[in-house]
């Protein structure tokens, strides 16, 4: 090897030293980081509110949440003029006959029913009336990064994480599976993020805190530090 060659795998020696091994400086912003960044770090939920697990537990319960785009029919057998079929807007919301607009994303359909009957009762004497989900979009999940089959995938039943990688095809050989991102849109809230550690949880075959999906979770599977370097080191070995 001339010397030429030689300069340029210490070169590249240092850069994989520089990637592989945290900068002495990470500690530093770490501790500059703001708390929902902490909390992140530590595989807890970050969010605007400063959500906890418990924040979490209510999408697990099975039931379908109605997105925009959903169609709701809604009877009133005794006052039929209030009849209406309602596609729920943009903004989440729905218009109601007489009675304005009612939030309807993010709640299940007792839970709009509740809403609706609220808001009748001002000036309809003991509101009677039926309410369906017509149309709706199907419950999925989207997996991404370093997956065999990343895509958008059905959510039938309840679901987990691991399960949902599985789905995927599993991770691929260049995946950081301790560094698994878990993201979950929130109607007022914006985007959570969650990170889940499911090396550990492969490791130790313990999957108790393996977590529940709700419809439109994203999985983010990363690379690993080799994965990262794998095309580096690869063009060095076919180039020399």
């Amino acid at each position: 090897m001339n010397s030429f060659n030689a300069h340029r795998l210490t070169l590249l020696a240092a850069f994989v030293a520089a990637v592989a091994l945290p900068s002495t400086a990470e500690p530093q912003r770490r501790q500059l980081a703001q708390g929902s960044a902490q909390s992140f770090e530590h595989d807890a939920p970050m969010a605007p509110g400063g959500a906890s697990d418990a924040d979490w537990k209510p999408w697990t319960n099975g039931r379908y949440r109605i997105t925009p785009g959903d169609v709701l029919d809604l009877k009133f057998p005794f006052v039929q003029e209030l009849n209406q079929t309602m596609t729920v807007q943009p903004d989440g919301y729905i218009t109601l006959k007489e009675a304005g607009d009612v939030r309807a994303q993010g709640r299940t359909v007792a839970e709009i029913k509740a809403a609706i009957l609220a808001a009748y009762e001002p000036f309809v004497r003991d509101p009677v009336f039926t309410i369906s989900l017509t149309e709706f979009e199907k419950p999925y999940f989207v997996a991404s990064g370093e997956v065999a089959k990343p895509g958008r995938y059905e959510l039938r039943g309840a679901t987990t994480v691991t399960q949902a990688l599985a789905f995927a095809g599993g991770p691929t050989a260049a995946a950081n599976v301790s560094q698994v991102i878990l993201f979950r849109r929130y109607v007022d809230e914006g985007v959570e993020a969650k990170r889940i550690n499911v090396g550990r949880m492969y490791a130790k075959k313990n999957l108790s805190e393996d977590p529940l999906l709700r419809p439109g979770d994203m999985i983010l599977v990363p690379k690993s530090v080799i994965g990262k370097l794998a095309p580096i080191l690869n063009f060095w070995r076919w180039r020399y």
